[in-house]
């Protein structure tokens, strides 16, 4: 296979047709989940003391995954049902042993809601999960050096080509054996993502969320604000927000990937989703006077918006700005959620980044899937028993019950505990016509790292719009031609 042959396999964008299929026909049901994939160490990070697991023949393998799988059917009826969140965890096999864990969920939210889980399938299985926990950057920015030393079993990672990437590298172990217990709780579009180019299965979704401009209900009824539909609108609010006091539109990235989500937006909102599939490819130039047009309208109509000096602040100081209700509003992911206290999350909504050209409206939405991963030579009984518990109904609504700023993956997982914020979350990917996984998931990890990231943040210092995508076509054109 030619290298062009496998990036246009793996960039292979969702259109209308393959997003209805995925959401399937209960969408509106309360057991019905849609899908859809954001964000990005030192090596020594990554390289644990876990000696490396030893592989078990295909029959043990099979073996695991039928008994782990009766345990997750069990959940999952419950589930469903609204019954016991462990319901299922009785009929898993004692396993025992252990198993090592590479986890990027270094916040302290999503930190307690992967232990909670991993406490439950302990309980369950009598297998200890080692948990080597490295920040959520340095992980990501580190991984190649990760899976090449010596990695953990089962890690934490991304859909799409973030993981086909690997798979292709011959640097993660295909999971089939698990996908053959769990495959029908999932629908069609969890089950692409998690697919390769080889056609085998390497990924495990757990949830997903939609990027949304965020904001405080209470602020926008106290100062009579209106949700903006369009570009010029939102410009309107900002001035109103600015005239009241508050900064329109927090903003950070001193972290480095979450100027990406603005790129994205505003390239999905003023050329389409199919160009920027294409732009992620590099099929389109970033030269292209349509990429400068969306560098143009960021400089001119977003700058004046966005928060000061945003490389000297984190995502979570500009969520706190939101939370403190200095900033109006808050271009990010749903796990905005998670610096907001528990009384004060039932203020925060969301809607949709604002149109830009009427002929292209608002229909693309960013929503990335995050998931798991086995390392070569990770697969063993326990590593097989703790993925298809990973996968199960039950293990998602308990990690969702400490971090609720996300959807379960699991189509059988029950909607009933969702707050209003999940429940729109559905609606609102549940209604895309295509679905973006983020552009550090859409394109080569090699050059969205330490090509986008560092060129966006130069553009935010100086809004070159000719110098940042003249840097970036000149880079894109060494790495994709590589």
């Amino acid at each position: 296979m030619t290298g062009s042959e496998f990036e246009d396999g793996l960039r292979k964008g969702f259109s209308r047709r393959q997003t209805l299929r995925l959401l399937g026909a209960g969408i509106l049901s309360a057991g019905a989940i849609p899908i859809l994939s954001a964000c990005t160490g030192t090596s020594s990070g990554g390289n644990t003391t876990t000696p490396a697991a030893g592989t078990t023949s295909a029959a043990a393998t099979t073996s695991a995954a039928a008994t782990s799988s009766a345990a997750a059917t069990d959940t999952a009826s419950a589930s469903a049902t609204g019954g016991s969140a462990t319901a299922g965890s009785s009929s898993m096999a004692n396993i025992g042993g252990s198993v090592s864990f590479g986890s990027n969920y270094s916040d302290d939210v999503p930190k307690k809601a992967i232990q909670a889980v991993f406490d439950s399938f302990t309980k369950a299985a009598g297998t200890q999960v080692k948990v080597n926990t490295v920040d959520h950057n340095s992980f990501q920015e580190n991984i190649s050096n990760y899976l090449q030393g010596s990695p953990d079993q089962v890690f934490t990672w991304f859909a799409g080509y973030r993981m086909q990437f690997f798979a292709a590298q011959g640097l993660l172990t295909p999971i089939d054996d698990v996908w053959a217990g769990i495959q029908d709780q999932y629908s069609e579009g969890y089950i692409t993502a998690s697919t390769a180019a080889d056609g085998k299965k390497y990924f495990i979704p757990f949830y997903n969320y939609p990027w949304a401009i965020f904001y405080r209900k209470s602020v926008f009824k106290d100062k009579g604000y209106e949700i903006p539909k369009t570009l010029d609108e939102l410009k309107t609010l900002g001035a109103k927000m600015k005239a009241d006091g508050l900064v329109p539109l927090a903003f950070a990235d001193k972290d480095g990937w979450p100027a990406m989500g603005t790129f994205d937006y505003l390239n999905m909102r003023t050329n389409g989703y199919q160009f920027h599939m294409d732009l992620m490819a590099h099929k389109e130039s970033w030269t292209d006077d349509k990429v400068k047009k969306v560098f143009q309208t960021w400089k001119d109509e977003l700058f004046p918006l966005q928060q000061e000096n945003p490389l000297g602040r984190t995502w979570q100081e500009a969520a706190q700005s939101l939370a403190k209700k200095e900033a109006g509003m808050y271009l990010l992911g749903m796990f905005v959620a998670q610096q907001f206290s528990d009384a004060d999350k039932a203020d925060l909504d969301f809607f949709a980044f604002p149109e830009i050209d009427s002929a292209i409206g608002t229909d693309a939405v960013e929503a990335p899937i995050d998931g798991f991963l086995v390392s070569t030579n990770g697969l063993n009984e326990q590593s097989t028993a703790l993925l298809t518990y990973l996968a199960s109904p039950e293990a998602q609504l308990i990690y969702l019950k400490s971090d609720p700023s996300n959807i379960a993956a699991n189509k059988t997982a029950s909607t009933d505990s969702y707050s209003d914020l999940q429940k729109k979350a559905v609606e609102l990917i549940g209604s895309a016509k295509s679905i973006s996984q983020f552009l550090d998931r859409d394109t080569r990890p090699d050059f969205a790292s330490p090509v986008v990231i560092p060129a966006l943040q130069q553009f935010i210092k100086d809004g070159d719009v000719d110098a940042v995508t003249k840097n970036l076509e000149d880079q894109a054109k060494a790495i994709f031609t590589s």
